[in-house]
């Protein structure tokens, strides 16, 4: 199952995620959670793991109008943004807003969807 859009890049991992949040936020998003995978697994049960970040992403006027819209959404915010280190390069992948469409019969949502998806896209073209 497709659930996301991907983008292989050749800048170091800690420079994407830099690159990354800034583009999110010329689209109008802001990082809410930031979680160190590689940190959490070393501290929480003491493994070694790749460099893997988890980006919490939410644009706060879109948000609040979908929330308006599909009370329970909630469940599936924020927009999640990994990026993470793969072969000597580093992956971005981002989460389809179309597939929360998926399991909602809202046909605003997909209006709404449909929005953030095209922003994130533009996020991922322009790293």
């Amino acid at each position: 199952m497709q659930y996301g859009f991907s983008k292989t890049i050749d800048i170091p991992y800690e420079q994407a995620i830099e690159k990354v949040t800034a583009e999110l936020k010329k689209e109008g998003f802001g990082v809410l959670t930031f979680i160190d995978v590689k940190e959490t697994l070393k501290q929480k049960i003491n493994v070694d793991f790749k460099k893997y970040a988890i980006l919490g992403a939410c644009n706060p006027p879109i948000a609040h109008k979908a929330l308006q819209t599909e009370e329970e959404l909630g469940l599936l915010l924020p927009c999640n943004v990994i990026v993470y280190e793969k072969d000597g390069r580093t992956q971005v992948s981002i989460f389809d807003p179309m597939v929360m469409t998926w399991i909602m019969e809202n046909d605003q949502m997909k209006l709404i969807a449909a929005e953030v998806q095209e922003k994130l896209q533009r996020v991922l073209k322009a790293i």
